[in-house]
């Protein structure tokens, strides 16, 4: 049985305020409309077909070839949005999914046991349908004596006993294509609005005599529909949760779920803890056996195995095992500690490259710079990379050790076992197994190479 998705994406979204498209609004740290799409691909094995509107460029920029577009150019109602599908999905598939994009809480879960339900039996379509006393604009679902679905009367249109019930119609349902394509030719625009509403199909399969299937969502918080900042962050909080439920189950600790903010795209290793006022973000992967935070924002990046990261900002970094940073450590771009690397309070690296073992104290800065493997790097060092126009490399060998207070002066090479005296300022290349003082730095004897 071949299986089609239509994701309804062509909303103006006023109520957002914003000059950005409602469904490219973040939500755990990806568009929202993501979310959507990320759960209709789990009931079929083609991309879904996105209608298109209100922002059609930059919501198919976003979107990519993961969906094929049609565009819907005059938004009048659910109903003509899906007409507008029709030619792009007409004998091309058994059973059409059809769902809301501003529901980005719906599960995979959910839709399969639609998709399940509508399997079943032979009637004209399934719909999800939630109890629930926060309407938040849906439709009100109208059952018979029997418990048989009557109507689905929208919000603008329905009475104050319709708007008492506390039954809603989420926005996304399965259809038989066969039934499908010729009810949708019956459709015709509301009184009050002159909108083409998709939900009139309730009426058309009841006047034939066909029972449509409501499938009751297990949990209400899926049914969060976004149409404002307020339901946007209703939403966040709701899939949070989920979120940092998934990760505990999964075996990572999390102490205070109220305070830790996990991306959807983020992977944490078995045994991992995360402490409190902890932001994970982006594509960041953290290994077994870590401990983030408290306190600490991750972004982007890649932890190992052991590591400690305390009070600490990490951003487009790359971090070995057994690596300790913080407290108010900042690894900027490009900063890649490797194994055992240890770095003090208030450091900060950036587009550098710190070897196994390295030990850097703190109140230091590095930046543009490759450090060999052992080195110590004193408290108070700075690498002076920008002369005003170019930003210049040091090179640090094995087993150097940098005295406190030290300014390395770019461009700069210090070879394998030397040393500076404190407060030295480094402005020449200083040769292997040499000790420099001063300012500006001086040679002032040799030292014997290790064996």
């Amino acid at each position: 049985m071949k299986i089609r998705a239509v994701l309804l994406a062509a909303g103006q979204g006023t109520r957002m305020r914003s000059k950005l498209p409602k469904l490219l609004h973040p939500l755990a740290g990806q568009p929202m409309i993501q979310h959507s799409l990320a759960a209709l691909a789990s009931i079929s094995d083609q991309v879904p077909v996105v209608v298109v509107g209100h922002g059609a460029e930059a919501v198919q920029e976003t979107v990519g070839d993961a969906a094929e577009f049609v565009l819907q150019a005059e938004q009048l109602g659910t109903g003509h949005a899906l007409q507008q599908a029709q030619s792009a999905l007409q004998n091309k598939a058994d059973l059409v999914v059809v769902c809301n994009a501003d529901l980005p809480l719906i599960s995979a879960d959910s839709l399969q046991k639609l998709v399940a339900a509508q399997q079943g039996y032979d009637g004209p379509f399934s719909l999800l349908t939630v109890e629930s006393e926060a309407p938040r604009g849906f439709g009100r679902i109208v059952r018979g004596d029997q418990g048989q679905v009557l109507a689905i009367v929208e919000e603008a249109e329905a009475t104050p006993e319709q708007l008492a019930l506390s039954e809603l119609n989420v926005g996304a349902y399965c259809f038989a294509a066969e039934w499908l394509w010729p009810a949708l030719e019956k459709l015709k625009p509301s009184a009050k609005k002159g909108e083409i509403y998709l939900t009139d199909l309730v009426e058309i399969a009841n006047s034939d005599n066909l029972r449509v299937t409501p499938v009751l969502l297990d949990d209400p918080a899926e049914a969060i529909g976004v149409n404002t900042r307020v339901h946007l962050s209703q939403a966040e909080a709701a899939l949070r949760r989920r979120i940092n439920e998934a990760w505990m189950l999964a075996g990572v600790t999390i102490l205070d779920p109220n305070t830790t903010y996990i991306d959807r795209a983020v992977q944490i290793g078995q045994d991992s803890t995360i402490l409190p006022n902890t932001i994970l973000q982006g594509e960041t992967h953290i290994g077994e056996n870590s401990t983030i935070g408290p306190n600490s924002i991750i972004r982007h990046s890649r932890i190992g195995d052991a590591c400690k990261i305390e009070a600490s900002v990490v951003e487009y970094a790359t971090i070995g095992n057994h690596v300790d940073a913080g407290p108010f450590a900042h690894l900027r771009k490009g900063a890649h500690l490797d194994d055992g690397v240890h770095i003090g309070n208030f450091g900060e690296v950036k587009n550098s490259h710190l070897g196994p073992g390295v030990k850097m104290g703190h109140f230091s800065y590095i930046g543009d710079a490759t450090i060999g493997a052992n080195t110590n790097i004193g408290a108070g060092t700075i690498t002076a990379n920008y002369d005003g126009k170019n930003k210049n490399h040091t090179e640090i060998g094995e087993n150097v050790f940098i005295g406190s207070d030290t300014m390395l002066v770019a461009p700069l090479k210090i070879g394998a076992g030397a040393r500076t005296g404190a407060g030295a300022v480094v402005t020449k290349d200083v040769a292997p197994n040499t000790v420099v003082v001063g300012i500006p730095a001086r040679a002032i004897r040799k030292l014997e190479s290790p064996d």
